[in-house]
Formats: structure tokens, sequence, C-alpha cells
């Protein structure tokens, strides 16, 4: 079976395999202002046609959010987090380690963050992700090693489990651990995470993200940690691991791990594979892009109808809240795609040019919210030209 770990010279080590790094856009955009992005030729599923010379209409701002309901307030500052889900080796069946597994007296000073090297599969479930906790425990077995080289796991589906064994004891006791083997030098001193999937091109599921925020929280909780010495494999190693996109991402991680840990974190991300996603037939699915958010996302054509492609969050108590997009910008979609935003007292509209700048999250601005249960974002086809619009992911960030 192939693996995507090379062999390290040192049995108790590894580095991944380096991998050609792509730069990605990152194009300021800049509403009401079109910037050309680089050419592609699309397959007709996802190819933008040229836009009309038209200008924009304002759309009609459709569906009327729903009534606030009531909903539980921040978690207050000070308090201890929770321990997070973690599958232990025994429950996601693991064999026994195939030799001594080392632990160390003192606590990890540092987390770093890793990517499996491995297919971007879209199976999400339980199954699958125990599933490759097995497939990593039998790389790493082939390699010599006597157990999973990382300590702990995420899935593209969410779910954690802990990699070598004794790993989960050890965080849960927050006075030890084992000796890794997932980065040379840097196994005695740091908590290694592995992510399933490959994060050169694209950016990790939110479900696999939101529970990396955790976990991480929890680690920097437990060893007294701080939330700044979260690190990538290629900050100690010569290695594409753990991509450029979730390498970029690391500065976020940080901020949101440390806002967790002051009490004061709360965070969603909606993709357009969310159930809390909702559009008609007429917004298709391409997954063409490679700047995309998770496995897809939505296009269709500009329409004067009322015809949303929205989003649902659940918005914790009334505040500041920053809300962003994400979606991959290519030359000949539309440069002026409406982005509504419902704050429970009104709602903005903010027009985007989604021909350049994908690949990163956009700010649509700060607002101020109430709380409740309701259509916090839509993406509205009544725009001009015929280039499409495109509805891929949301993130909503309290202040």
């Amino acid at each position: 079976m192939h693996h995507p770990h090379e062999h390290a010279q040192d049995p108790q080590e590894h580095t991944h395999h380096a991998m050609d790094r792509r730069g990605l856009l990152r194009g300021a955009v800049v509403v009401g202002l079109g910037a050309a992005g680089a050419s592609a030729a699309l397959p007709a599923a996802a190819a933008p046609a040229i836009a009309a010379p038209s200008g924009p209409r304002e759309p009609s701002l459709a569906p009327a959010p729903e009534a606030p309901s009531d909903a539980p307030a921040g978690t207050a500052a000070g308090v201890t987090l929770a321990a997070p889900t973690i599958a232990s080796c025994d429950t996601w069946g693991a064999e026994a380690p195939r030799g001594t597994i080392s632990t160390t007296s003192g606590r990890p000073n540092k987390i770093l963050i890793h990517h499996m090297a491995s297919a971007n599969v879209t199976d999400y479930s339980q199954a699958a992700a125990y599933r490759i906790a097995r497939d990593v425990q039998q790389w790493h077995f082939a390699n010599g090693w006597v157990d999973s080289g990382q300590h702990l796991s995420v899935s593209r589906g969410g779910y954690v489990m802990e990699g070598r064994r004794g790993s989960l004891n050890g965080l849960r006791a927050g006075t030890h651990t084992v000796v890794g083997a997932h980065c040379p030098g840097q196994n005695s001193d740091a908590i290694g995470i592995e992510n399933q999937g490959t994060y050169t091109n694209v950016a990790p599921p939110a479900q696999l993200w939101n529970s990396l925020v955790d976990l991480c929280a929890y680690i920097c909780q437990q060893y007294d940690i701080a939330p700044t010495q979260i690190y990538g494999h290629r900050d100690f190693r010569a290695t594409a691991c753990p991509g450029d996109v979730l390498y970029s991402m690391l500065p976020q991680l940080r901020s949101e791990v440390a806002a967790a840990l002051n009490g004061t974190s709360w965070s969603v991300t909606i993709d357009n594979t969310s159930s809390a996603f909702s559009a008609s037939g007429n917004w298709l699915t391409s997954s063409y892009s490679s700047e995309r958010y998770g496995s897809n996302y939505r296009y269709t054509t500009p329409a004067e109808v009322s015809d949303l492609a929205t989003y649902r969050a659940t918005i914790p108590s009334n505040g500041s809240y920053r809300v962003e997009a994400w979606f991959p910008g290519i030359s000949g979609y539309n440069t002026s795609t409406p982005f509504i935003v419902y704050t429970g007292a009104g709602q903005s509209t903010v027009r985007v040019d989604q021909s350049t700048g994908g690949g990163a999250w956009l700010s649509l601005g700060t607002y101020s919210m109430t709380a409740g249960t309701r259509t916090v974002v839509a993406v509205s086809r009544w725009t001009g030209g015929s280039a499409y619009v495109v509805a891929d992911a949301i993130r909503i960030t309290r202040l």
C-alpha cells in the first residue's frame, strides 16, 4: 500500500514527501473594482460567460430572517475547557505497539501541525476516520517504527483520534507525554497532530478546522503551552508539510486558540456542503477550482429573481461579529456578486469581485448582530452580466 510518508534514518522520526508549492491568488478584493485573474480553460460545468455591459442592480433582499430565538451565552473568561472527544487507540482498532514506547517526565512546550499528504476524501464519517488511523499505523509500521508516529490525528470529518498509544493518558494528566516520531529533534518536545488530507492548494474542511482549534486549545490548557507555540512541521524540517494553505492558516489557528483559552472564542464556518446551507436546484455544483473551500462549491448565472444561496447560523449573543467569505477567484467569474448580511436588526449588501483574490478568507465587514438562529448571509443572483456568481463558504467570528 502506498503511504505518504518518507522513510527517516531515525526509526523514531519521519518527514513528509516534499510537494511542489504553488502560489495562491491573494489579491485584495475591493467592492466595485474589477481585476483580471489568470486565464484558465474551464469545463462546461463551471465555465464563466463573459459579463454583459449592463450595470448591476440591487437584489431583492429576499427571505426575511426568522425571529431570533434565545441562544446560550458565550463562555465566561477563565472557565476550564472541556476535553474534546478523542477516540483512544483501542476505540479505533489499533494494533499493539511493536516495541517499547518511551515516556518523558516533563511536559511538551509546543504543538506541531502536520498534514498526512493523503487523499482529500469526501467520506467524512467516523468509519472513514478510524480507517485512516489504522492505515497510518500500518504505514508507520512499514517504516520500522514501534507505533504511529503522531500523538493525535484529526480526520476530514472532524473526528479526533489518539495516535501513538499512551498519548491520550498523558494529555489527560497534563504531566507527561510519550515520545513521538513525527519530527526529528522535536519528538520529545512537541505534540504532533496529523490532519487527514493534503493542504497544498486547498483549505481543510470546516469540520476538521473546528476540531483542530478545540484540540489545540485543550492541549495548550493541559500542558500550559502558549498559543504562540503552535508551529508547522516545516518550521523545523525541510518539508512542504503541512501544505502551503494550512501553513498560511496557522496565525488564524493561534488566534482562535488564544480566544478559546481566554473564554472569548466563538466562530462558525459554514460550507456549501453543510446542512446550514440552502440553495435551489439552479445553483449547480463544481469542484473545478483548487481554490475552493472543501470538496466543491456552488455556481449559477445572474438573474433578476429572488433565488438566494443562504447560510444559517446561531449567533450566541448580542455583539460585534466579523463576517468573511471564501470562494475560488477565477477570471471570468462575476465581478459584482452581491453578498447580503443579515444582522437580526437589518441587512447590508456587499458586492464582491469573484474574478480574483480567491482561495482565502475575504472580510465582508464587521456587524453588530443580535442573538438568534436565522439566515445570516446570502449570495444573490441579482447582478449584471452573465458571468457566474459563486457560493462557497462563510465564516462568522465574534470579536
